[in-house]
């Protein structure tokens, strides 16, 4: 016998019963719950969606009480720690980690669609010098449909999956081509005999025909980084690609509107404004100042607390490891002593620790991107390349549901009704 609420109407003495199914009811059980008949019924009302399910979801697993990320059902420090981000993002992509063999192919997939037509070259060009590198990637992005005009057959499995194959390819050379239009420099193409984060090293920094062998610290670093933003479960961004994925939309538009979801400071700028409040600091003898500052409300503590995590952001204990690794290779960032007194005088007060606010996976990332020499405007970016493989996995999940419909939500209309026009000449 199915669990079920019962809930009674103050307004009419009336009780419903409606079943629970992992702990969630149906939103539209709710509209039997009317005064009069031809009442719309009761709706819920949840303004950022706070506590409203969007769908049903095997990719990624968050406890933020305990501080807990899983991809699959595999801990984050695990695949952190033991795989490259081409398994992680097959594993994302198929629900299962990888064979040598299915790995194999896999990788061989991926650097056969790497190459972007050469119209996109032309393309970028036409962006002023100045552009933002997430504007050019993001419109890019969506120009790839215009490419490949057959993944608007988005019911064919088959072709779903090549073109997420194509899209997981093509991000870092679209990402690294942003980049080097930015700084006036030509275009790299993608080496294929070098993994997904070495060619993208490659075509970020080679210079002319000097050899650009990049530092396997660096390399490892980029590998771990890209697992640990692969895929967060329903984000801002996540939940824009299933939107607009709902609707039947090619993958490159979805992706697209995705990417725009997390060019926004609050989403996928926290890492620039981390690095702009260390800017800010300026000494580590300053610190303490700054943080009664925050606690009287004058500044933000950035990188701290999360909407998910009440907890310690288990992704922000490897991003630590991770500079001080690219640290050695780099040279010591002044600003990370900074953060790191700034850490340790937050996690001792009760004034942050009384409100779970604990260092996310922002505090650390930008310190080390700007080590590997990348300017503030790449940092989305930078999140955009390993996330798009969680937006496709959400997109083929949320094309595979039987429940999937386009998405529409509801309002609550507080406008005025029934007026009556009045002509021009007499308002």
């Amino acid at each position: 016998m199915p669990d079920t609420l019962t809930i009674t109407d103050n307004r009419t003495g009336k009780s419903y019963e409606v079943d629970i199914t992992h702990d969630t009811i149906r939103a539209m059980d709710l509209r039997k719950i009317k005064v009069h008949d031809d009442d719309f019924g009761m709706m819920v009302y949840d303004p950022g969606y706070l506590n409203t399910t969007l769908c049903k979801s095997t990719v990624t697993y968050i406890d933020g009480d305990k501080g807990i990320l899983e991809y699959r059902g595999y801990p984050i420090e695990q695949l952190a720690e033991k795989c490259d981000f081409q398994e992680v993002a097959y594993l994302l992509m198929y629900g299962e980690l990888p064979n040598q063999s299915q790995l194999d192919e896999w990788v061989h997939s991926l650097k056969m669609h790497t190459m972007v037509h050469e119209n996109i070259k032309e393309q970028m060009a036409a962006f002023r010098y100045d552009a933002h590198a997430m504007g050019m990637f993001t419109s890019t992005v969506a120009s790839l449909s215009t490419f490949y005009p057959e993944a608007k057959q988005v019911h064919c499995a088959e072709n779903r999956m090549l073109q997420c194959q194509r899209l997981i390819a093509k991000v870092p050379t679209l990402a690294a081509y942003a980049y080097r239009h930015s700084q006036g420099q030509p275009y790299n193409y993608p080496k294929n005999d070098l993994s997904y984060t070495e060619n993208f090293l490659h075509m970020m920094f080679k210079m002319s025909d000097n050899p650009y062998h990049p530092d396997p610290a660096l390399v490892r670093a980029l590998d771990v980084l890209f697992i640990l933003h692969a895929d967060h479960e329903q984000n801002c961004s996540t939940s824009v690609m299933r939107a607009i994925g709902s609707s039947d939309a090619d993958p490159y538009s979805a992706l697209s509107g995705a990417a725009g979801a997390l060019y926004g400071p609050l989403h996928g700028g926290a890492n620039e404004a981390v690095l702009n409040m260390l800017n800010e600091i300026g000494d580590v003898k300053n610190v303490r100042d700054y943080v009664a500052k925050c606690k009287d409300g004058e500044h933000r503590l950035m990188g701290f607390g999360h909407r998910v995590y009440k907890n310690y952001d288990p992704r922000a204990r490897i991003v630590k490891q991770c500079a001080d690794e690219v640290f050695q290779v780099t040279g010591r960032n002044p600003l990370l002593d900074i953060a790191l007194e700034l850490e340790k005088i937050a996690l001792e007060d009760e004034y942050f620790v009384k409100r779970k606010l604990y260092p996310n996976v922002d505090f650390y990332s930008g310190l080390i991107y700007q080590a590997i020499g990348l300017p503030v405007t790449m940092f989305p970016v930078m999140f955009a390349i390993p996330r798009a493989v969680g937006w496709l996995a959400q997109w083929q999940e949320m094309m595979e549901d039987e429940e999937r419909r386009i998405q529409r939500p509801r309002q609550i209309y507080l406008g005025q009704r029934e007026r009556t026009l009045v002509p021009i000449e007499k308002r």
